[in-house]
């Protein structure tokens, strides 16, 4: 019996997952209305749903496997673990208030009503803050609530404050930061364990390819000790002597998060010719 593997029917993270699945071996031929279809390159079958769905479809066991926001389990306050998170789809639940309102804390906001799609995150988070205020559940469009007299305030997921903007709010307090994550019913049989460590091998040695780069360069060959020495990534650097007398070609890998810093301290070093290169795939 093969992994079953919930993902988004439809949006940027249902996109952005079908890459990260590809990339890892799993890809899938299925037609826009298909909700369920079976997985070419490992024993699996992909189920696509609605994003409030997942986790209770995970919870249940009837998927074994979700690639779902962070936001969506806190709001649904699902019994699942979350193995590895996914760098990608991020976004963050903010407070947010007309333009021109007076806002200094969110203290402001006791007594008020707050429109969202997520009453539960924002129900924890004025109990934790010793507010009270109303919260009004709406289940789409909520930025247009305080343009009706529907709420003072909104609770909303942002992504780059844009729809904000065009519909005249101002982002204040950031109640979660969300971003994609794999996630895992708890009661898996042996097999479909096995089949899950396959997985994640996969999906963490794409991950990790994602987050570094390749880069060789030139280098004096009085300087090679020092220049490892910044390049802790493998246990050592490839080094291969050129024609040029008192000279190495170097290979290695970098942090791409660290890069521009690395990059300096290599041409501080003397380095020449960087080249750096992505990485599909990195196993360690």
């Amino acid at each position: 019996m093969g992994l079953n593997i919930a993902i988004q029917k439809s949006g940027r993270l249902h996109d952005e997952t079908i890459a990260l699945l590809k990339d890892c071996g799993l890809k899938v031929d299925n037609s826009k209305d298909q909700l369920k279809a079976s997985a070419r390159g490992m024993d699996a079958t992909f189920y696509f749903l609605r994003n409030s769905d997942i986790p209770k479809y995970l919870e249940d066991g009837v998927a074994d496997l979700a690639v779902i926001g962070e936001n969506t389990l806190v709001e649904k306050n699902v019994n699942v673990k979350v193995l590895d998170k996914l760098g990608f789809s991020k976004c963050r639940l903010s407070l947010a208030v007309p333009k021109g309102s007076t806002y200094n804390s969110i203290q402001d906001l006791a007594g008020k009503k707050i429109a969202t799609s997520y009453p539960h995150t924002l129900k924890q988070y004025l109990d934790k803050q010793g507010v009270d205020a109303e919260i009004h559940v709406i289940s789409g469009s909520v930025e247009i609530a305080p343009n009706i007299g529907l709420a003072d305030a909104i609770c909303d997921l942002v992504s780059s404050g844009s729809t904000l903007f065009k519909n005249g709010l101002t982002e204040q307090d950031v109640i979660l930061k969300s971003q994609a994550v794999l996630a895992v019913n708890s009661n898996l049989s042996d097999e479909k364990q096995a089949l899950l460590d396959q997985l994640l091998f996969r999906i963490r040695s794409v991950m990790k390819g994602r987050s570094h780069r390749y880069i060789l360069m030139n280098v004096p060959n009085d300087k090679i000790e020092e220049v490892s020495r910044i390049l802790p990534v493998l246990k050592s650097p490839t080094v291969l002597p050129l024609v040029k007398e008192g000279w190495s070609s170097l290979h290695s890998v970098i942090d791409d998060s660290d890069f521009w810093n690395v990059i300096n301290q290599l041409k501080d070093l003397g380095a020449e010719g960087i080249l750096v290169i992505p990485i599909e795939k990195m196993v360690v």
